[in-house]
């Protein structure tokens, strides 16, 4: 029969709560489930949470050792640099670790032929007389100039050319085996001179002044 009082209920409460110290016996066996409900505790709730976790874990060694034995290993005397996004297949793509600079021309003994280039299309730039057209000039300097570098020449006037003549020989400041800039002095001051070798010859294709008169 149902117990339907509060006074009915809280003496059922204490009868329950002073059964374990009615004897030392009732105590030792309160004590013994208690010991029992707590090692099954801790030994069944790490399990059971274990479990998921595990299969997670073991999905990522599979992923380490599948990534350790795949395609991303590194080919044999190769530097791999940081690794970025957008490779095929969602995957990474290595980078260098540095830039390299391009290699510098090698340095050789100054060619004769080129020196004579120079020389020759100083005396032409020198040789604007009053009365010389523009388109005269031009023509002179035009078999010692590159194409490209005469359409530059087109937009100097003859008038502005601060030299009438060449006052000494051309002398090398940096020679490569395929260009040479050289110095040039003429009454209106020292002119750089840079020409390249072409298939037609040595060409200029520059010129500055360098100090004045």
């Amino acid at each position: 029969m149902p117990i339907r009082t509060n006074r009915g209920r809280a003496a059922v409460y204490r009868r329950l709560w002073g059964w374990p110290m009615r004897s030392p016996t009732h105590f030792a066996m309160v004590l013994v489930a208690v010991a029992v409900l707590v090692i099954a505790t801790s030994v069944i709730v790490p399990q059971l949470t274990g479990s998921a976790r595990g299969g997670s874990g073991a999905g990522a060694e599979t992923t380490e050792e599948n990534a350790g034995s795949g395609d991303g290993t590194a080919a044999p005397g190769t530097t791999e640099g940081p690794s970025v996004p957008g490779g095929q297949g969602g995957g990474t793509t290595s980078l260098p670790t540095r830039i390299e600079s391009p290699p510098r021309p090698s340095s050789a003994e100054p060619e004769p032929e080129a020196l004579d280039v120079v020389a020759q299309w100083g005396e032409a730039w020198v040789n604007h007389p009053e009365g010389t057209s523009q388109e005269e000039w031009l023509d002179g300097l035009r078999p010692f100039t590159t194409a490209e570098y005469m359409v530059k020449m087109e937009t100097v006037d003859p008038e502005n050319v601060p030299a009438t003549e060449v006052t000494g020989e051309p002398e090398a400041k940096e020679s490569y085996t395929s260009s040479l800039t050289a110095h040039l002095p003429t009454d209106g001051g020292t002119i750089a001179v840079t020409v390249i070798s072409t298939p037609e010859g040595w060409r200029v294709v520059f010129y500055e002044q360098v100090s004045p008169r």
